[in-house]
């Protein structure tokens, strides 16, 4: 599979059955077709959520970043008030 082209669901299932312990976590990779480096670091992203976290953190995700455009935004138009301000 390409990048991004599992979702969060898969890679949750992925991990959940590595962490079974039926099978070597390289067996697990060459079954799913990704690296180990790719594995390991979705054990670090992922850990142990189950497949309601993995949305709920999307979710905050995506309510972080509309956050900081917001907060961008904020501060780009004090920074041209204050400048306004000082040319009066």
């Amino acid at each position: 599979m390409q990048k991004n082209q599992f979702t969060d669901a898969q890679i949750v299932a992925v991990l959940q059955q590595a962490e079974k312990g039926d099978s070597p976590i390289s067996e697990v990779c060459r079954q799913h077709n990704v690296s180990q480096n790719t594995f390991y670091r979705w054990r670090t992203r992922f850990g142990s959520m189950n497949i309601p976290d993995t949305a709920r953190v999307r979710d905050l995700e995506k309510e972080n970043a509309r956050l900081k455009r917001l907060l961008a935004e904020r501060d780009l138009e004090v920074d041209i008030i204050k400048e306004l301000l000082q040319k009066k």
